[in-house]
């Protein structure tokens, strides 16, 4: 359980259920938990704050903001514990209280469990310098549970956060409050930056972490330990994807590299990398094509992720992830499409 100092009594509970699973109700009393509004460093956990491998911890994590990517602003940090939730205040803490949670943030010895890491972690590293490390990612870790049980997922087909909530084999849970957040961002995309933060808000930021923990453990359950590997690496690429600087990556953490376990059985998977694509400027329509037909037909191609900055950037870049083999077949097939062009 997480220690802490003495924080100011919540205002709010919400529900965290966790593991054992038995035939208790996700929202049962038992699992009533107190929600903390941080705005200093010291309301976190001690062990959040110094990361040790004598207390190492797996935690929610999720973050709020307008317009979320480098560009953007972070306004609230959930962190979802086994007995707590806390939202990390931004706008109120400013950069003193979020770069104290950078060693966390970097730390081995804490898991963070997250439903697509991508954005978070680009405005966590441009924003705050921060390199988001040792995560796992629910979305990457439904899809390889997918591809476990047989079933071929399409290209761009990743599953939304409501969609695995309400999966009965993770979760079973209607979320129609994100849709009314989602209604009210639009009307409004300013909605996270304002204080103090409304009940609304409250339960809407712990809401996006709270179940986190359980469909964590629901997945570890079934995945082996091929899949845990390509879950490790997948979640360090995904981190890293859209923060692309000018020395490769040389300051991120290394890969995790193919247990030997796996390579002993003569079948062992193959190296994953991320590779970076310039496109020369004004010409990424031409790369996605009509409709997005091109693009898509060079996905159906190869067993690789490939993605685009869209709307947030970094624009002008195609973001390649997977085997090396089928990275490179991308690679060549976009530079062929790029030599076209001229």
């Amino acid at each position: 359980m997480a220690s802490s100092p003495p924080t100011p009594s919540p205002s709010y509970l919400t529900h965290l259920p966790l593991p054992p699973f038995g035939e208790k109700p996700l929202d049962d009393d038992e699992s009533r938990v107190p929600i903390h509004v941080v705005t200093n460093a010291s309301q976190l956990p001690v062990e959040f704050l110094e990361p040790s491998p004598q207390s190492q911890l797996v935690i929610g994590f999720d973050c709020e903001g307008v317009d979320l990517c480098r560009n953007g602003t972070l306004c609230i940090m959930q962190l979802a514990f086994p007995d707590a939730v806390y939202l990390v205040d931004a706008i109120q803490g400013g950069d003193v209280l979020i770069k104290a949670c950078k060693p966390a943030l970097e730390s081995t010895y804490i898991t963070k469990v997250i439903h697509d890491c991508k954005r978070d972690s680009e405005a966590l590293y441009f924003q705050f310098g921060i390199k988001l490390n040792n995560v796992v990612d629910t979305q990457i870790a439904y899809s390889l549970i997918e591809e476990q049980e047989g079933r071929k997922r399409l290209p761009d087909d990743y599953i939304s956060f409501v969609s695995l909530l309400a999966d009965p084999r993770y979760c079973g849970i209607s979320y129609l409050e994100k849709e009314e957040v989602r209604v009210l961002l639009r009307q409004d995309p300013k909605f996270w930056t304002y204080r103090p933060l409304s009940e609304l808000m409250v339960r809407a930021a712990a809401d996006d972490v709270r179940f986190l923990l359980y469909i964590y453990h629901r997945m570890m359950e079934k995945l082996n330990e091929r899949s845990l590997w390509y879950l490790a690496v997948r979640g360090a690429l995904y981190c890293r994807c859209f923060c692309v600087n000018s020395n490769d990556y040389a300051d991120w953490p290394s890969l995790p590299p193919v247990p030997d376990k796996l390579k002993a059985d003569g079948n062992g998977p193959e190296e994953e990398i991320l590779s970076v694509l310039d496109v020369p400027p004004g010409k990424m329509g031409c790369v996605i094509g009509k409709k997005g037909a091109t693009i898509l037909s060079i996905k159906e191609s190869c067993n690789a992720e490939i993605l685009i900055g869209g709307s947030k950037g970094p624009p002008d870049k195609v973001f390649i992830m997977g085997p090396v083999k089928q990275v490179k077949k991308a690679e060549a097939m976009l530079r062929g499409r790029i030599l076209d062009m001229y």
